[in-house]
């Protein structure tokens, strides 16, 4: 999972994508990148957080109307410097892609590249491999000189050229020198891109295209809406848009961006993410009623801060109080997406503090969004006995999970996954809670599709009922992909 924008303005962007960049920094910690285009490419890498690794010099330095950003949270390849997006070439034409989501063919199309195009591969990531099929299809497809409607046709033919070859998903935001800003959606639409408009008072017309719509208020741009699974948005240098829906199979986006990765003030796939999480609450209460109608906590408290949503409202149906009985210190990263287990135990401690006088003698329902590794919740459980709490429950806004995402978020093997090795009796005993309630699948998707003009058929739920949506996946690929992803934690990636 990573966060990417691309903006076409009348002025220089880089100021705008690096403020982006802060919004879309609880999409990826671990790395970050811009690059803008005017005659040349202006660019920018560097590991850590976006405000470490960018001042104001670089900022202002960085020329041209059109450019792309990323925040990486790694997934596929390792995490070198070599290795951050966005990414570039300079043939034909220069082309910089920036990408979110995964590739489930990886080792196929680079065996591809290496052995029958004798491409040479600079990162050990499945953005450049994107890239080098996007580079390839605009090589054989546009011819440069056109412009307008016969250009963007031609865009069209290499964009389905990617789609023809490329599985897995992928949302994509990508320059071409001298003609403008790309971006397209794989057919499934699993991870999300959204696409906004500015207009300044003479008429012009200013285009965004992000992750999530977080920085929209901020920055002026209102919503249009999302870019559809399986099309092409295209805005020339003259700041003419074009799009066109090439491909599309069924809508699948992941529900785990509803449950845990967007943020709350967000809306994607038509659908807001703060109401999304408080019908998560209502019927996780419903089931909690039937399952332990005797079993009545003093205190709702969230494991923050993704799952406050959902304990207020869980909160709410029960008719008891909502407390943050966990104090969340800001400037220390999200646990799940740290990069070795270790070092996740480590951080909870140092993340989230107890309210002693919430807790001591109290009967206390944790709520988290999800239990992934069980590492977190069993840490937070310990802080409350530490402090004296009467009983310990513990309830998920999110079913159990129980097979690797291969699509893009971080839970690359069923080893280290709770839910995949033990029983929910198992689980709470490893805990130490008292009692222990996932989200029933059902409720999920409901909650999620409940209200919304949108258009989703099946959210992609892989982790949670092993479906891969996108089909082509056994139990030898699920091994393979689980394996090099272990290699490349260590940042030995291999084919």
């Amino acid at each position: 999972m990573c966060g990417i924008i691309g903006i076409y303005s009348h002025q220089p962007v880089a100021e705008d994508i690096y403020n982006s960049l802060i919004y879309l920094q609880h999409r990826g910690q671990d790395a970050a990148g811009i690059i803008t285009c005017q005659q040349r490419f202006d660019v920018k890498h560097g590991l850590g957080l976006v405000q470490e690794i960018f001042n104001d010099r670089d900022v202002l330095a960085m020329q041209g109307n059109i450019g792309i950003g990323h925040t990486r949270y790694p997934t596929a390849g390792g995490n070198q410097l070599s290795d951050v997006q966005p990414i570039w070439l300079g043939s034909p034409r220069g082309i910089a892609l920036a990408h979110n989501g995964n590739l489930t063919n990886y080792q196929a199309l680079h065996r591809t590249l290496i052995h029958n195009q004798h491409r040479h591969l600079n990162t050990s990531t499945d953005s450049e491999l994107l890239l080098h099929l996007l580079s390839d299809a605009l090589h054989t497809t546009v011819d440069v000189h056109n412009d307008g409607a016969i250009f963007f046709s031609e865009l069209c033919d290499a964009v389905q050229s990617v789609f023809n070859q490329a599985e897995g998903s992928y949302s994509v935001v990508s320059v071409v020198m001298g003609k403008g800003l790309l971006a397209f959606r794989d057919p499934h639409g699993i991870r999300p891109l959204v696409i906004g408009v500015r207009e300044d008072p003479d008429g012009q017309k200013d285009y965004v295209l992000a992750s999530e719509t977080t920085m929209f208020y901020a920055l002026g741009f209102r919503s249009m809406g999302d870019v559809k699974p399986g099309e092409v948005v295209f805005i020339n240098q003259s700041g003419q848009l074009f799009r066109q829906l090439i491909q599309s199979k069924t809508f699948s986006p992941c529900i785990f961006e509803y449950v845990y990765f967007a943020r709350p003030d967000s809306i994607l796939d038509e659908v807001n993410v703060y109401r999304a999480r408080m019908r998560m609450g209502e019927n996780l209460a419903r089931r909690w009623k039937e399952k332990y109608p005797d079993l009545l906590p003093d205190v709702v408290i969230p494991v923050p801060f993704t799952s406050n949503t959902a304990a207020m409202s869980f909160a709410h149906a029960l008719g008891v109080r909502y407390s943050e009985g966990l104090y969340k210190n800001p400037f220390i990263g999200r646990t799940f997406i740290m990069s070795g287990g270790k070092k996740r135990s480590q951080q909870v401690r140092y993340k989230l503090t107890p309210q002693h006088i919430e807790i001591k003698n109290k009967k206390v329902l944790l709520l988290d969004d999800s239990i992934v590794r069980g590492t977190t919740s069993r840490e937070i459980v310990t802080m409350m006995r530490e402090f004296n709490a009467q009983s310990v429950y513990f309830a998920s806004a999110c079913p159990p999970l129980i097979s690797p995402c291969l699509y893009g978020i971080d839970i690359p093997s069923s080893k280290e996954l709770i839910s995949a090795n033990y029983t929910i009796d198992e689980m709470r005993e490893h805990l130490n809670v008292d009692a222990l309630l996932f989200q029933d699948e059902g409720d999920l998707v409901e909650a999620v599709t409940r209200k919304g003009n949108h258009q989703i058929k099946s959210p992609c739920m892989a982790c949670m009922n092993g479906r891969y949506i996108t089909g082509n996946i056994d139990q030898l690929k699920i091994k393979q992909l689980e394996e090099n992803r272990q290699r490349c934690r260590g940042e030995v990636c291999v084919s």
